[in-house]
């Protein structure tokens, strides 16, 4: 009788755990059900900013206990309309989308808004906004009039030279603030221009090439911090480190590591995971019908050696 008792009871725990169990299983498969998956594509994850801003676009998803699908186009446009028909494929809820070039990503755009599936356009903008819900990005234009009015604080006139990008509207955006400031003064002016695609390798061939045909460069702006690292591996090759004034766009760490060490003048400051942060906010306002405004910008701000110490070095602001 002990014996059938003792079997009894082991037969009731073993029922109670299966039935735990069982509602476990169930639970879980509800609240995956319920998750949503987003999807993200980015010109190239090489460039930190884009990483920190695909950080502060995740931050907020997963507490949601949401998801976030990730990919770098490594700079190849094909690629990203290839990455974004995945995420059509996959019936993301949303798409956050750093454009490789701003005309030439239109296809994949008219297929995600075919697909009903919202587009936040982050840093860098489409050239067709009617195809993306909302753009949340920094405001280039006032970042490059930022670091030209700390260019004529400092010299009374200067040969310039321009490192920009120019399938990225936001390095076209930042390059004509610059300009608009310096056309008010005759003895500013861009004497060498030169695409670097946004990376080191391509801007310190440029500079180098620079260096080479163009004489007297007082200055060079680079249109982000990866390409004004370039230049400064150029000048340092050259010897003109310290000669020549050189601003970046980004405010990453290392750039204003490099402003400590005066081998970098200044840079007009972003706030990647804050973008990521806003673009985040603002696709679950789309998802749930909310009207919400069709370009935000996040603050940006010149940070040099006056201040740089107000904002940390090992970060990003």
């Amino acid at each position: 009788m002990k014996n059938k008792t003792i079997v009894g009871l082991f037969l009731f725990i073993i029922l109670v755990i299966i039935a735990g169990f069982s509602i476990f299983i169930n639970v879980a498969k509800s609240m995956t059900s319920n998750r949503r998956v987003f999807g993200a594509s980015y010109m190239t994850l090489v460039n930190p900013f884009f990483s920190v801003l695909d950080d502060g676009i995740r931050e907020i998803l997963e507490a949601h206990g949401d998801k976030l699908i990730s990919y770098d186009a490594g700079n190849d446009q094909l690629k990203q309309i290839d990455q974004i028909q995945d995420f059509i494929n996959k019936k993301v809820s949303a798409i956050f989308l750093n454009p490789v070039d701003l005309y030439l990503i239109e296809p994949a755009l008219r297929a995600a808004k075919k697909a009903g599936i919202p587009i936040i356009n982050v840093d860098t903008p489409v050239y067709n906004q009617e195809l993306v819900d909302c753009l949340v990005m920094s405001d280039n234009y006032k970042a490059g009039q930022l670091v030209a009015m700390d260019l004529i604080r400092r010299k009374q006139g200067a040969r310039i030279a321009l490192i920009d990008h120019l399938s990225a509207k936001s390095a076209m955006d930042r390059a004509e603030g610059f300009k608009s400031i310096i056309a008010n003064y005759a003895t500013f002016n861009i004497v060498a221009r030169y695409s670097s695609d946004g990376n080191i390798e391509q801007a310190l061939s440029g500079m180098e090439s620079i260096l080479r045909d163009v004489p007297n460069i007082d200055v060079v702006f680079a249109t982000n911090d990866p390409s004004a690292m370039g230049v400064i591996a150029a000048l340092e090759s050259a010897h003109l480190l310290g000669k020549i004034l050189v601003y970046g766009v980004d405010g990453a760490p290392y750039a204003k590591k490099m402003i400590l060490e005066s081998k970098m003048t200044a840079t007009a400051a972003q706030s990647p995971v804050e973008i990521g942060r806003v673009a985040a906010d603002m696709a679950y306002r789309i998802i749930k019908g909310e009207k919400v405004e069709k370009q935000l910008y996040v603050p940006i701000y010149l940070i040099n050696k006056e201040n740089v110490n107000n904002y940390g070095v090992n970060s990003w602001q």
